[in-house]
């Protein structure tokens, strides 16, 4: 189908059943349906099967690393191999995913994570000394799982129903978040020395196996098109490109990931000397987060996305403030809160509307897995810019304890600028297809 044979109002997406673009009109049409069928519910199943698994061990990892080796630097680049090793498998695996068979990339992924906590399992507490060659494996894992992740949830969704899928993704996170991380919090603290440790890896190892398992259940999607590999600096050189606005935004979204990803929760256990609290504070806040995001993605529409994802960006920033009071469980607890409530407010919009722009014309459509590959390009370099800083900032860590909190308050504000640069694409649904038009 060519492009300019449909309405400006139309939507290109990916078809439900099969990998083909098909057109929806406004009007009687069902574009603005929210409903999420049978394969978008499977995805969110196996989505959610894996973040139980990561949050029964990976909210432990960092403190399971630290209590091994006292080193704030080992985990730093422990994360920073993993980012930079998803980025780019994410670009290798680009071909794979668009001219063969992304089904296939989404399980190795499952399975690969699978097996990064069962090599920690077997290697105890010398883990610490392989933190690089295990930051790649699990960098290859998550590479390959969300590339074909995001792709399928681009060709299953439109937007309509984008951000409820957002929503109910968020939910099922935060539900996991609610009593996965209790529950290893428990058990570790039930269980002296590594038993604890050993039973937690040992489970989401099992989980992991089960999603890949429930994986075989998504329908094979077909192929078309060629991989073009350097997609992404083609679109970010043509000026008045909306991407050109889009990536640095996900760059700002990944700069602050790359941080507050694993240090949050350390920080918990250095203030507590205790990983049952740190499962209560996961518990806590996580069921916050569950109410917040099953909130937003009922009421959200694309019109609201703007405000919304203003006031989302201004709260996260602004409660890091509590941070500069001296480093306590309650201080903690009060940013993680209130971090839970208004996330949602910011990283809905942000995703939704990233996606909307995958989806803006027949094109861009078609090209999908190379502006997904493009949208994790921007957050790896994000999360390596933010890790870096936080590498940085180590030697003098001990200088002052405002020297951590003003770290955080950097790149945690880096939702404003977000919010800045996206200000112009949020809420206009079918501003990038009149473009292109």
């Amino acid at each position: 189908m060519e492009q300019g044979k449909h309405a400006v109002q139309s939507r290109w997406f990916a078809g439900k059943s099969q990998s083909k673009l098909r057109t929806v009109t406004n009007g009687k049409h069902d574009y603005d349906s929210r409903a999420l069928d049978s394969q978008a519910i499977l995805l969110l199943a196996v989505q959610a099967l894996l973040g139980t698994a990561n949050a029964l061990s990976g909210t432990f990892l960092p403190v399971y690393l630290w209590k091994a080796s006292q080193s704030f630097s080992l985990i730093g680049w422990f994360n920073f191999t993993q980012f930079l090793v998803s980025g780019l498998t994410f670009w290798l695996a680009g071909k794979w995913v668009k001219e063969h068979n992304k089904m296939n990339s989404l399980r190795l992924g499952v399975a690969l994570s699978g097996v990064f906590y069962f090599v920690v399992l077997m290697l105890g507490k010398s883990a610490i000394t392989y933190v690089v060659p295990l930051g790649m494996l699990l960098g290859i894992g998550n590479g390959c799982f969300w590339l074909a992740f995001n792709v399928v949830y681009f060709e299953i969704t439109e937007p309509g129903n984008r951000d409820r899928f957002n929503g109910w993704a968020g939910l099922l996170g935060s539900g996991a978040g609610i009593i996965a991380p209790w529950i290893s919090g428990w058990l570790i603290t039930s269980n002296k020395g590594e038993r604890g440790y050993s039973i937690i890896f040992t489970i989401s190892s099992v989980i992991f196996a089960v999603a890949v398992v429930l994986s075989f259940w998504l329908k094979k999607r077909e192929t078309s098109g060629t991989y073009e590999w350097f997609q992404g600096f083609r679109v970010l050189r043509e000026r008045g490109n909306p991407w050109r606005h889009a990536v640095p935004a996900i760059i700002s979204q990944g700069i602050r990931e790359g941080v507050f990803m694993f240090l949050i929760g350390l920080l918990v256990y250095i203030a507590t000397k205790n990983e049952g609290k740190l499962g209560n504070f996961s518990l806590v806040t996580s069921l916050v987060a569950l109410g917040s995001f099953w909130l937003v993605g009922r009421i959200l529409k694309p019109k609201r996305r703007r405000a919304a994802m203003l006031i989302g960006a201004a709260a996260i920033t602004a409660i890091i403030a509590v941070l500069f009071m001296p480093l306590s469980y309650k201080t903690l607890l009060i940013f993680g809160l209130g971090t839970a409530l208004f996330m949602p407010l910011y990283i809905i919009p942000m995703t939704s509307t990233v996606f909307d722009l995958i989806g803006a014309d027949e094109n861009s459509a078609r090209q999908r897995e190379e502006y997904v590959i493009l949208r994790e390009a921007g957050l790896t370099v994000g999360r390596v810019i933010g890790v870096t800083s936080y590498l940085l900032i180590l030697p003098y860590i001990d200088r002052s304890p405002y020297i951590v909190p003003s770290l955080m308050l950097l790149v945690g504000a880096f939702p404003l600028v977000s919010w800045w640069l996206m200000r112009g694409l949020l809420g206009r649904g079918s501003g990038v297809q009149e473009r292109a038009s």
